[in-house]
């Protein structure tokens, strides 16, 4: 299979060696302007007209963090195709990997690599099925995506969503499925909570305020609500059918004989369709509030990040009926969060379709088998008969 295309592989291998690490810890995040300006030159090369886009908060004067976003174009008019991806990848102990992280390595009928099927195998896979129709004239346009921190913030996706684009018919994001069309995921939010008390002589609890104590009572409340979250909302079509709250990490205090001066709690939120971040975050709000003045304690709410919403399409939704089709694999929900949620607030029918498996992604020794690549292509060079030819 390899000798069939070989130019795939050496785009891939142009991708994987090129580093693009998003991580919230600014001494292990890197900039992927190199696989933008790549990728840009690479569907020039295929008459797609491009058009990089950067994400706000960073510089070109210091291109060690530029975060950049693509949208390239084949024909015009109304309706068409978007085909979507991130460039970054998660970051990576290289001293537990068996292979070069950043080249790409054949071995035993996979593709191995950092980004190899989560996700920047999509990209050459996405050139090889557009090469098939090099001469033909597209009736409705075709548009790539590739966004930047979709590992970390979906900067780069609200970026190019807050300008209004791209605007198509449809939008199918690559992310490791096995080619099994996802029309559903949970949404998340990660919230965190100071509590400030004033800390004093252990010996007497009112030289100060136990912030720890105030905490929890705080901690109990998030349990209560998580039951009534439960039991207000349900959906049988996630494995785990019901919203789920996560007390993450907590820090406290600094030693056994102070009185706690301050508590910093993190959690997380599942998001099931029709559950509102915002309305979530009045909730808690009015649940915390109450107990810090109870406790005589200052209280600071903040997002950790600005939350995704949850992903729904309809399962009897034309896009999810094509794909189901073509794959010859029924819709399902996974677990995993992406970028769809964004580009349907664009107005497009969006589901998750793309080789490889999730179980891959985020691990030493990251692969795409060599097997998923021909069904992908053909898969979507039919995608790209139905909705622009």
């Amino acid at each position: 299979m390899p000798s069939a295309f070989p130019s795939l592989l050496k785009h891939l291998d142009a991708l994987i060696s090129r580093p693009s690490v998003s991580s919230a810890n600014p001494a292990l995040d890197t900039s992927n302007a190199p696989v933008i300006e790549y990728l840009a030159q690479c569907f020039r090369d295929l008459g797609f007209s491009t058009e990089i886009i950067q994400s706000p908060g960073t510089s070109a004067a210091t291109s060690c963090n530029i975060k950049l976003n693509l949208i390239a174009t084949l024909g015009s008019g109304p309706g068409g195709l978007v085909l979507a991806g991130h460039t970054d990848t998660v970051p990576l102990d290289e001293a537990l990997w068996s292979v070069n992280p950043f080249r790409l390595t054949e071995k035993d009928g996979k593709l191995y690599g950092l980004g190899s099927t989560d996700m920047k195998s999509f990209f050459p896979l996405i050139m090889e099925a557009v090469s098939a129709f090099q001469g033909m004239k597209l009736k409705q346009p075709l548009i790539v995506l590739a966004t930047a921190d979709e590992e970390t913030s979906m900067q780069g996706a609200r970026t190019i969503a807050e300008l209004g684009r791209p605007k198509a018919r449809c939008a199918i994001i690559g992310e490791p499925t096995g080619m099994r069309p996802i029309h559903a995921h949970k949404g998340i939010m990660m919230e965190s909570i100071d509590l400030l008390g004033q800390s004093g002589h252990s010996s007497n609890p009112a030289f100060g305020c136990n912030a720890l104590e105030a905490m929890h009572s705080v901690i109990s409340e998030l349990i209560a609500f998580r039951e009534d979250l439960q039991h207000r909302y349900h959906n049988p079509i996630f494995s785990i059918p019901r919203p789920t709250l996560n007390l993450g990490c907590i820090h406290g205090g600094d030693n056994p004989n102070r009185i706690c001066g301050q508590c910093h709690l993190e959690f997380d939120i599942r998001l099931l369709p029709g559950m509102e971040i915002d309305a979530m975050r009045e909730e808690i709000r009015a649940r915390v509030l109450p107990i810090a003045a109870r406790f005589n304690v200052a209280a600071t709410l903040k997002p950790l990040f600005s939350g995704l919403p949850a992903f729904w399409t309809a399962p009897d939704n034309e896009l999810v009926r094509t794909a189901e089709r073509l794959t010859g694999n029924s819709a399902a929900s996974v677990a995993f969060g992406t970028e769809g949620p964004l580009l349907q607030k664009l107005g497009m029918d969006t589901i998750i379709l793309g080789p490889g498996d999730i179980d891959q992604a985020h691990q030493p020794d990251e692969y795409l088998a060599l097997d998923r690549v021909r069904p992908c292509i053909e898969v979507l060079k039919d995608l790209i008969r139905h909705y622009c030819l």
